[in-house]
């Protein structure tokens, strides 16, 4: 009897352990007030805080070539991923704005960044962004169901990949 009972024990001790899950840790922004003087990915450098261009001028230069490497742009942070802290969009000169993504999602910004004035270090480009991605990043961004399923075209629009995010004032 002895046997039988230790035996029900034994089997229930890994049959608990067998289905038992790890538990995962929610996937959310960093925590951080965005200070000046902050930096998120690879540090700016000051020569490069320096001499950033504004947007006007990157949209400016954006319309000669599809495409410029190691740029730095000084602008206002719109919004932030509010999911993940994993892109981040800056205003343009027309109120518009346009999209950052973080190079190999090496690195997050906290959402405290919005409303903040930063330098970007990476590369900037004109593409066409699909209407999926369109829908990701809505969807990403907390918008409405019907402001998702409203995305019926792919957008002519600057993308920026950042190597680094500066806080500036």
């Amino acid at each position: 009897m002895k046997n039988g009972l230790y035996s029900i024990i034994v089997f229930m001790c890994f049959s608990a352990l067998s289905f038992a899950q790890e538990a995962v840790d929610k996937v959310a922004p960093p925590d951080g007030n965005a200070l000046v003087g902050d930096y998120y990915g690879e540090e700016v450098s000051s020569t490069f805080s320096n001499t950033a261009i504004t947007v006007a001028e990157l949209e400016k230069d954006l319309k000669t070539t599809n495409k410029i490497e190691k740029v730095a742009v000084r602008g206002e942070v719109t919004d932030v991923c509010p999911k993940r802290g994993c892109w981040i969009s800056i205003r343009t000169e027309d109120g518009a704005s346009f999209f950052v993504k973080m190079k190999d999602y090496a690195f997050f910004v906290p959402t405290a960044l919005k409303g903040k004035n930063v330098v970007l270090e990476g590369d900037a480009e004109r593409k066409v962004t699909s209407v999926e991605e369109l829908k990701h990043y809505a969807k990403d961004a907390k918008k409405s169901k019907a402001e998702i399923e409203a995305i019926k075209a792919s957008k002519y629009e600057i993308r920026f990949l950042a190597n680094g995010i500066k806080v500036v004032d």
